[in-house]
């Protein structure tokens, strides 16, 4: 059984009280670095060309990268992985982010950074991958998250604000996604939706509660040379029930390789019904917050969202 410590115990660090976006230029990362880590002071700094959301990531030499957290919720996730991730590495046959340094918070960034050991390979949202290579790859990502699920001498926390509750049981997002579902009737079966989502809030996770990833998406997920070459941004990390690690069998795979990693992951028919109500959750706040309900990302969640209701497990 995986053991459970309170997020406080080694988050000890203070926040401010800016509940914006911070604004993070390469200038700032460079005064960051020559500050705080003179020894890298030489090392060459640029953007990488796909940024996230919640950090801006920055490559530090060849073999280094910077993550600056963007606001202060973002923020609470760093030091989190700073004391887990070396702890986590030795149950793990896939290469996960190495954290080398900490920064601190200062008067022109007021939140902890860290520093990391670039991973090879790209993210799988950025590829065209064919049915094989699909296949492939949902046997290594079922693969993984067994390997991660089955660690259990690692003490981490519950859900809670610092993964914004993934492990936690689906009805924390109860009052969200039936406005959500209400809002969207007429662009998706509204009725159908509600129906779904009832059924997987009835059920839950009834064995001892496991490691998650919390955040286990295409842009976290990197390949090289065909293969899974590493799995990344592990800020979502906490110990609960696994179904929203497995919304990925709908947000990127399909046809066979879906059957494939529902398969090796051998779970039973609850824990799949409360996956695809996590990412019913999901696609319709994406749908909501979407300005043009015909461009390309909302035709993707409207059609994410039919499967969701049409598919069986």
């Amino acid at each position: 059984m995986a053991r459970t410590f309170a997020i406080q115990s080694y988050i000890g660090v203070n926040m401010t009280d800016i509940d914006r976006p911070f604004n993070i230029t390469l200038a700032l990362v460079c005064k960051l670095i020559a500050e705080q880590f003179p020894e890298f002071a030489h090392l060459n700094i640029q953007p990488v060309k796909i940024q996230g959301h919640d950090n801006r990531t920055f490559r530090l030499g060849p073999d280094m990268l910077v993550r600056m957290p963007t606001e202060e919720s973002y923020a609470l996730k760093v030091p989190k992985e700073q004391v887990l991730l070396p702890q986590l590495k030795p149950h793990l046959s896939v290469p996960i982010p190495i954290p080398l340094k900490m920064g601190s918070p200062s008067k022109d960034f007021p939140f902890p950074f860290s520093i990391y050991k670039w991973l090879k390979g790209e993210s799988v949202n950025s590829l065209d991958l064919n049915a094989h290579s699909l296949e492939s790859i949902a046997l290594e990502l079922a693969q993984f998250l067994k390997e991660l699920q089955s660690i259990d001498t690692v003490e981490g926390p519950a859900p809670g604000l610092h993964n914004w509750y993934r492990g936690e049981h689906i009805s924390v997002y109860d009052e969200g996604a039936r406005t959500q579902i209400a809002q969207l009737d007429g662009v998706i079966d509204s009725n159908k939706a509600l129906k779904l989502w009832d059924a997987a809030s009835q059920t839950k996770w009834s064995n001892d509660s496991v490691w998650i990833h919390g955040d286990f998406a295409t842009g976290n997920i990197l390949m090289h040379n065909g293969k899974l070459s590493g799995i990344i941004d592990f800020g979502g990390l906490g110990i609960g029930d696994p179904a929203c690690d497995l919304v990925i069998a709908w947000t990127f795979l399909k046809g066979k390789s879906r059957k494939m990693f529902i398969e090796k992951m051998s779970l039973d028919a609850d824990t799949w019904l409360r996956a695809k109500a996590w990412a019913l959750w999901k696609a319709t706040f994406e749908l909501c917050n979407s300005q043009d309900k015909a461009d390309a990302y909302a035709l993707k969640q409207e059609q994410l969202i039919r499967n969701l209701l049409e598919e069986k497990v």
